[in-house]
């Protein structure tokens, strides 16, 4: 049996991989991914490379071993990624996985805006395929934000239509933590986990918090959504995503990234990362 990492070159992915090393020999970890190369330095350490395509279900088929632990991460193309999972999850279905773990969204069948759709039909099609499974609805990550840092600074402004919604959000590395606990732990067969930050802060409060840290000028512009799209799509963001991110902020705006119910720092067994201490990393 050995604990299967999808998308293991991805950024989620790399840190997955990483905390399970820590815990358990790294011949008990296999990953699957599409370049053999990208995942050599993990060859070198003695995990099993797996190579198969989301986008070629024939490739899957010496992907999952019987009793395999398997972390589905979901995939990172938007409108693309409910073929991509079916295939993931009926390969695993014929070979006889003990558990797939699905990272979808905070909220599940809840959210209530378009990126959670294709995490809502994935978790249905786990649910209907009958396979032990552990749902991982992930909420917001710092790096979405922190990730932008230097635009921010030069324009000294955090633009967005969020209004004074909170998001509680955490560290990439704590999610991460968290698919580790699962994988390696007992008792999550069948179970649900929303995980966010213990603590929700709003747009207005990150600005404040990076002039803070910099000694900048910075504040929250508050636009509205048609402007808040035109500004992403100027800067290049390809108009189909800039429009996800426009109604992630109505959502945010509604409350639907401010959940503080404690299951991310439950799993992992400290407090999730603050937001402070991920700008300062970003700006380090």
């Amino acid at each position: 049996m050995s604990i299967v990492v999808t998308g293991a070159t991805g950024a989620l992915g790399r840190l997955v991989v990483e905390e399970l090393l820590k815990q358990v020999p790294a011949e008990r970890v296999a990953v699957v991914v599409r370049s053999e190369e990208k995942a050599a330095d993990l060859a070198a350490r003695g995990v099993e490379v797996r190579v198969a395509d989301y986008d070629l279900p024939e490739t899957l088929a010496g992907a999952f071993r019987s009793g395999d632990r398997v972390l589905l991460i979901s995939g990172n193309e938007v409108g693309r990624r409910v073929p991509q999972h079916l295939a993931v999850i009926a390969a695993a279905q014929t070979a006889g996985v003990a558990q797939l773990a699905y990272t979808g969204i905070l909220g599940g069948p809840e959210a209530d805006f378009d990126l959670a759709a294709e995490h809502k039909v994935t978790e249905q099609a786990i649910l209907d395929s009958g396979l032990p499974h552990t749902f991982l609805r992930n909420g917001w990550y710092h790096e979405n934000y922190t990730g932008h840092l230097g635009s921010v600074l030069e324009h000294g402004a955090v633009v967005g239509s969020a209004g004074a919604g909170r998001i509680a959000s955490a560290a990439r590395a704590d999610y991460a933590a968290a698919a580790a606990a699962v994988l390696t732990g007992e008792g999550h067969l069948n179970r649900v986990y929303e995980l966010s930050g213990d603590s929700a802060w709003s747009l207005a409060e990150y600005a404040a918090e990076v002039a803070a840290q910099t000694g900048r000028e910075v504040a929250y512009s508050e636009v509205p959504a048609e402007a808040h799209l035109s500004i992403l799509t100027g800067a290049g963001v390809p108009e189909g995503f800039a429009a996800i991110l426009v109604d992630v902020d109505a959502a945010i705006s509604r409350g639907r990234l401010a959940h503080t119910g404690g299951d991310l720092s439950r799993l992992i067994g400290r407090p999730t990362t603050p937001v402070a201490r991920a700008i300062a990393s970003a700006l380090a």
